[in-house]
């Protein structure tokens, strides 16, 4: 059985943020969730602590990120992509991702916590060429705004000097569902959906095994048998 550790949760109120700190919880694990509104989750347990503040935020992530085994970033836009699109978030900047993780590597060199597991995009970076003619479609009309970002955020990890994991989940699905997703360092796809449940187990297993460091992975749903 692995020794408990201690996780910070930046973006922990989204659904595979929030999924994450459940599995850390339920494995045993010392968690902090960051966000805008972390208080949220407060009653889950006495092994959780919640900090409300902007991942943007230099002070705010300085107050957070000591002490830390590991941060997993979660950052997103959970405004409907439609409206996002025509008019820009209303709640929360465009370039979320991008600026919320410069400031998390910052405070995480500064303070020696190592391991950093990133929430991305299936379609991006290293599974760009694996799109289906679809897939490119919506994400040029719908989600362009938020996939350029994407692309710079997972720049940033890339040059981070961290021991890094970039985690790029196809569509997600607010499913609760159990087990684990397909996983594939070369961009396979078996099920073009995924729960945000699931992708949320697998940050909180990430950062907690060490496995895939330095690594891109995508992750997809289960076919049915």
């Amino acid at each position: 059985m692995q020794s408990s550790q201690n996780i910070l949760v930046i973006g922990a109120t989204g659904g595979s943020g929030r999924a994450a700190v459940e599995q850390l919880l339920a494995a045993g694990h010392r968690v902090t969730a960051f966000s805008r509104s972390a208080h949220k989750l407060q009653g889950l347990s006495d092994r959780l602590q919640t900090i409300d503040g902007d991942a943007t935020n230099a002070a705010d992530i300085e107050a957070a990120v000591p002490g830390h085994d590991a941060v997993i970033i979660a950052l997103g836009i959970t405004e409907s992509p439609i409206r996002v699109r025509l008019f820009g978030a209303a709640g929360t900047a465009t370039d979320v991702r991008s600026a919320g993780t410069r400031t998390v590597i910052a405070a995480m060199r500064r303070h020696g916590v190592r391991r950093l597991v990133a929430l991305t995009s299936y379609g991006i970076g290293a599974t760009q060429g694996r799109l289906r003619l679809m897939d490119r479609a919506i994400f040029s009309l719908l989600f362009k705004p938020q996939i350029e970002d994407t692309k710079v955020q997972e720049r940033i990890v890339r040059a981070s000097g961290l021991d890094w994991v970039l985690v790029q989940p196809v569509y997600l699905t607010d499913e609760d569902t159990e087990g684990h997703p397909f996983c594939s360092r070369e961009g396979d796809v078996e099920a073009w959906k995924i729960s945000r449940s699931c992708v949320g187990r697998f940050l909180g297993e990430t950062a907690v095994s060490g496995d895939y460091i330095g690594e891109s992975v995508a992750i997809s749903g289960r076919s049915a048998a």
